[in-house]
């Protein structure tokens, strides 16, 4: 049997099942996946136009189990309102929460819901924070990039850690390590507590703690302005502090997203890459809506051979 065959046959089902209407979603996810490289082309008057974008933007329910909703090319905030607008109005009205990472282009997306920020995003960005401060650090010290051999290099891994998930003895080498690296070290070690301080925010039980825990991070902020990348970060968190907090006191992440985001990696890995950005959009969705599709198997108890036979041949009376 030939592709194209195949592939007819495929769009012909799935175009059936993704063509019904969109359930009511209160609680929206928007998240962007990397598709490939672009595609240009000339056109006759020798203009460059794209072709296939970089990324894709997805919809998400994440209230709900309708999965990916849909996606488009690109991740811009005009794509996202070109997705929103093409839906009935009804359906826009009855969403209350869009979850997104930290992306001014999804901000203003709904204007009409309520918008929280993921943590995980916001952990991520702090923690990358914290690489940047040692990359730094390692360089004006040694006046290099750190290599095999280097105490601070050694302690790469042990700054992406949490706090409660170090043993004693860990926490107690990577806080020496840093100390007898002199005011370099004292840096980076500023920046893993900004870090370990940013994330007590999402574990605050009430609107008082997030507020509490907030004022605690920016205030060391404050006593250490003169690390570069944590007033960078303290500025963004600022900027997201209404979001973020939002999120924590909705219990509301975007995790759905990326679990979907998941998915769509892995079906673009089977087919080695799509060529064709449609194709890939209508084989994403139909791998990440299969829940809604199939009811769940029932499982029943497998039976020995003898409960078997017993039932086919009773015993005589």
């Amino acid at each position: 049997m030939s592709w194209s065959t195949a592939h007819e046959a495929f769009a012909e089902v799935a175009d059936a099942h993704l063509a019904a209407p969109l359930r009511p979603v209160r609680v929206l996810g928007i998240d962007e996946t990397r598709r490939g490289k672009p595609r240009w082309i000339r056109d006759a008057d020798r203009t460059t136009v794209r072709l296939a974008d970089t990324w894709h933007t997805g919809y998400i329910d994440i209230s709900g189990d309708q999965g990916l909703l849909g996606q488009v090319e690109g991740r811009g905030c005009e794509d996202v309102i070109a997705w929103l607008n093409a839906q009935p109005a009804c359906w826009r009205a009855q969403i209350e929460v869009v979850a997104i990472d930290m992306s001014a282009s999804y901000a203003n997306a709904l204007p009409n819901a309520r918008l929280v920020v993921d943590p995980f995003h916001v952990v991520q960005a702090a923690t990358k924070m914290v690489a940047s401060v040692r990359r730094r650090a390692i360089f004006a010290r040694y006046g290099r990039r750190g290599r095999s051999g280097d105490p601070e290099y050694g302690m790469r891994r042990t700054l992406l850690r949490n706090y409660e998930n170090l043993h004693p003895d860990r926490f107690a080498a990577m806080w020496n390590t840093f100390i007898d690296a002199g005011v370099h070290g004292e840096q980076v070690l500023a920046a893993w507590i900004a870090k370990e301080e940013l994330r007590k925010v999402f574990t605050a039980t009430c609107s008082g703690g997030v507020r509490d825990r907030l004022h605690a991070f920016f205030s060391w902020r404050a006593a250490h302005d003169h690390i570069p990348e944590l007033v960078t970060l303290a500025e963004t968190v600022s900027r997201w502090r209404e979001q973020i907090a939002a999120a924590v006191i909705l219990g509301i992440s975007n995790t759905a997203s990326e679990g979907t985001n998941r998915i769509i990696k892995l079906v673009a890995g089977i087919a080695f890459g799509f060529r064709n950005p449609a194709n890939q959009r209508r084989r994403s969705r139909y791998a990440t809506t299969r829940t809604t599709r199939h009811p769940p198997r029932r499982v029943t108890k497998r039976r020995s051979r003898s409960a078997i036979k017993r039932e086919h041949n009773p015993a005589p009376t």
